[in-house]
């Protein structure tokens, strides 16, 4: 109160002071008065959100990717998009997408005019064709048995065959009833670098001379034979070794096979079954012969399958 009294003292005298120069000693009396008594106010402090409103998020139109967790890769489940289905116990996928998991660089380009999609990923150059029963990844012929599918206008191939392309390792785990899928660390190795001169150069010239006029099947089969004693002990442990054996294949008799000039689907043939292509019935085959009920297999061995024009023996 003291304070205040003063402060008005000292006003009256200043205004006394100034008269004599025209200053509007009321407008000053008046502020002076004010400012005299004004209390300034705290500023009101920011307000605080209730800890229990929620923000907004932010809002997004892509759905969740479905997940299929029957097939995994490198230990993860991988979209649905992949198509899984199983054809006579052989799982197919979407070529496509199935080969953008394998590896993210892949692009796939497709031909209407041949029906044939093409994939192209680091190191790998892979097709594909409608109705064939094989894909071919960097000159490699890998068999599927049933053959490129289209499914909802997407092409299916058989897994373990696209995998093989692309360098990885398929299995199952039973105990758990999932497909494994587990990248390797390059795709397949190109075809001249996998097929041996010399084995290429015989099989598909007695492929050609047996059964040049069967169908692929048929002539896949005949190589079957051969590489099948290739790998028993009884027969020698090469492809030459084992067609020119005496009294075995009257073809290459007198050097005339060497002298043959293969048609195109007997290198595919002999192509696939060096890939390990395997014609079913023939899985044990060791002899066949063109239905001829007098020869030594027809009396001796059992007949284990019919492909084409020759019946085939265990």
């Amino acid at each position: 109160m003291k304070r205040k009294l003063f402060a008005l003292l000292l006003s009256g005298l200043a205004i006394v002071l100034l008269m004599g120069a025209g200053v509007d000693t009321v407008a000053l009396a008046a502020e002076a008065v004010t400012s005299s008594t004004r209390t300034e106010e705290p500023a009101a402090p920011a307000e605080k959100p209730a800890d229990n409103i929620e923000t907004e998020s932010p809002v997004t139109d892509v759905p969740p990717v479905e997940l299929d967790r029957v097939l995994l890769l490198d230990g993860q489940p991988v979209p649905k998009a992949v198509k899984r289905m199983t054809i006579s116990n052989t799982t197919y996928v979407s070529l496509k997408v199935m080969s953008q998991q394998l590896d993210t660089t892949a692009q796939v380009s497709w031909d209407h005019e041949s029906n044939t999609a093409t994939v192209s990923a680091q190191g790998l150059e892979l097709t594909a064709r409608e109705g064939d029963v094989y894909i071919v990844a960097n000159g490699r012929y890998l068999y599927m048995p049933h053959g490129v599918q289209m499914v909802d206008d997407q092409m299916m191939v058989s897994l373990d065959a696209l995998a093989k392309a692309f360098g990885a390792a398929t299995g199952w785990d039973g105990e758990a009833g999932t497909f494994l899928v587990n990248r390797g660390e390059a795709p397949i190795e190109s075809s001249d670098a996998f097929y041996k001169e010399d084995d290429l150069f015989w099989l598909s010239r007695v492929i050609y001379a047996e059964s040049g006029n069967q169908s692929l099947d048929g002539m896949m089969a005949v190589g079957n034979v051969v590489l099948n004693r290739t790998n028993h002990p009884t027969w020698p442990n090469s492809i030459y070794g084992v067609i020119s054996q005496r009294n075995q294949f009257s073809t290459f008799k007198g050097g005339r096979l060497a002298n043959r000039t293969p048609n195109a689907g007997s290198v595919v043939a002999a192509k696939l079954v060096l890939d390990g292509g395997v014609v079913e019935g023939a899985e044990r085959a060791y002899f066949f012969d063109t239905y001829l009920r007098s020869s030594w297999a027809a009396r001796n061995k059992q007949c284990v399958a019919e492909i084409g024009g020759h019946r085939f023996y265990g």
